[in-house]
């Protein structure tokens, strides 16, 4: 049973940077989509960004695009999201997922992924 720790959350500057880590245990995540969503305090959780199944298709959200950047290790037990150009809209808790069973159409929908992590707060001052 694959288990997800979010890590790296903080208050940030806009216009700063951050990168926030997600580490695997019970397993490696080969062979899983991974993905970030984020929800801010009374909104829906929204999708960030997404690596597909084998790792070579990376997908983001509209709002974050060209910004963040999703990657893994090279044994894929840890998962990053670089985020750049900080805006105080990106504030939110974000959420690391995996699952092995995600087919490329459903990567941005939440309930395609089986495991998720506590979250992690980030917190974009104006």
């Amino acid at each position: 049973q694959v288990q997800l720790v979010e890590s790296g959350g903080g208050l940030v500057e806009a216009g700063g940077s951050l990168r926030i880590s997600c580490a695997a245990s019970g397993g490696t995540l080969r062979g899983y989509a991974i993905a970030w969503f984020r929800q801010a305090p009374g909104k829906e959780r929204e999708f960030v960004a997404a690596l597909s199944r084998t790792g070579g298709y990376q997908y983001y959200g509209e709002s974050v695009k060209g910004r963040f950047t999703i990657s893994t290790d090279n044994g894929k037990k840890t998962v990053y999201l670089q985020m750049t150009s900080l805006k105080p809209d990106d504030t939110g808790v974000y959420y690391c997922t995996a699952g092995n069973r995600v087919i490329t159409s459903s990567l941005r929908s939440q309930n395609a992924y089986d495991h998720w992590g506590q979250g992690t707060q980030v917190t974009v001052s104006s």
